[in-house]
């Protein structure tokens, strides 16, 4: 090939990636990082859907693969959109989207999904498409975003907790009390996260004291009466009961087969991994590709791959503290950490459980996983922080009172 046709060629390259990146705004460290975690997640998932392969397809992997790949594609396509929409359209947007989560939870869970006799109503379908969607996920970034909102409100306002009880705590309490049934990590993972968004915001001591020690009394009442009406209301408390008890007794059952193989593959693992694809244990965890899949990779790439994996998603986290911490509204704040520390959380959460210092949980490794649901989530939310990190947001005061979101969300 000619030297001056190379070179045009690398220049017309230069062009278009320039143009590529034009349109890509934000924190380009957490662009990178979150396409690393992606790119990285087509060797453990195209490995650990073997099992999957060979126990409901013909043997082979590429449709586990292709289906992932377009998974994160779609869910690129929802970053990229969400990261372009300036980040104060997202108070109104919460107030009009809670109560469609509403509506999608009590239809997911009156769908009546039992297995072994336990409520297990997480999904719902797509129609057309025919893709499953966890609708507590959506309501996790939607609530999160909701009270980010009202605490950005109620900055530097005396408040009693009599006046939050109607805006704040009913829609909290709403939203956990139809995910708590056939999901309890789930829900508990955003009450914590929300007491983690309120203490950062400010929010009195004292109410977050009487919170939490309601929250515990309303569980405790839940479990009471499932375990006294488990024919009325099927439930899975005893699972979780169950789960608990092993882990603290150090008992081996059935309930624990998994987190034994998830043991067996980090300590084959060693400090440099068998190799991609080269997992053993991958042919017998059932949750290979999706809840157990941080001990697949600590098989194939080590102690020194499952390093590398934690040191991204803590640089995850400081980055999501830098966006915070140079965003001006308080409302920008909050959101960076309402839909930012939930990702990292969850992550920490999912490596806990597979190396046994957490009893099992259901959770995803955001990025990695195979599944919808958590990977659209994930992507949902870190567009909202990119969006926060380019900010976006409307300047002229004119313009913004005449955004009908900021109007509704101000007069809720």
């Amino acid at each position: 090939m000619p030297i001056g046709l190379s070179e045009e060629i690398k220049n017309n390259l230069r062009i278009k990636l320039k143009k590529i990146f034009e349109h890509i705004k934000g924190d380009k460290t957490i662009w990178a990082v979150v396409a690393l975690l992606a790119l990285f997640s087509f060797l453990p998932v195209y490995s650990a859907s073997s099992n999957l392969a060979y126990l409901y397809g013909d043997g082979s992997t590429l449709k586990f693969l292709l289906k992932h790949l377009v998974h994160l594609f779609l869910g690129f396509i929802i970053l990229y959109g969400v990261h372009k929409v300036p980040y104060h359209y997202f108070k109104g947007l919460s107030v009009i989207t809670l109560p469609i989560v509403v509506v999608l939870l009590i239809i997911t869970i009156s769908q009546g999904t039992t297995i072994d006799g336990a409520n297990a109503s997480r999904w719902i379908r797509i129609p057309v498409v025919g893709f499953t969607f966890q609708t507590s996920t959506l309501a996790s970034v939607v609530l999160l975003t909701y009270v980010a909102r009202y605490l950005a409100k109620i900055n530097d306002k005396s408040i009693t907790f009599k006046e939050t009880l109607l805006p704040l705590w009913l829609p909290v309490f709403v939203v956990l009390a139809l995910i708590l049934p056939a999901n309890f990590s789930t829900a508990a993972i955003i009450f914590a996260m929300l007491m983690i968004l309120l203490f950062v915001g400010g929010f009195p001591l004292k109410y977050l004291s009487l919170i939490l020690a309601s929250g515990l009394l309303i569980l405790t009442l839940f479990v009471l009466t499932a375990k006294a009406f488990p024919g009325v209301f099927p439930n899975r408390v005893d699972t979780w009961i169950s789960r608990i008890e092993n882990f603290t007794d150090g008992k081996a059952t059935d309930a624990d087969y998994q987190i034994e193989k998830a043991k067996i593959a980090i300590a084959s693992g060693g400090l440099t991994g068998l190799g991609p694809g080269k997992s053993i244990q991958k042919n017998f965890l059932p949750q290979s590709s999706s809840d157990f899949i941080y001990a697949i990779i600590a098989e194939e790439f080590g102690l020194a791959g499952a390093l590398l994996l934690i040191v991204l998603y803590m640089f995850l986290l400081f980055r999501f503290i830098i966006v915070a911490h140079k965003t001006e509204k308080t409302f920008g704040k909050l959101l960076v950490i309402g839909v930012g520390l939930p990702i990292i959380f969850v992550a920490l959460i999912n490596m806990a459980v597979a190396v046994e210092i957490f009893p099992v949980t259901g959770q995803t490794l955001p990025l990695i996983s195979s599944g919808g649901s958590s990977i659209w989530m994930t992507c949902l939310a870190i567009g909202m922080v990119l969006s926060v990190s380019a900010k976006r947001e409307v300047i002229v005061k004119e313009v913004e009172d005449q955004n009908p979101l900021d109007v509704l969300s101000e007069a809720i």
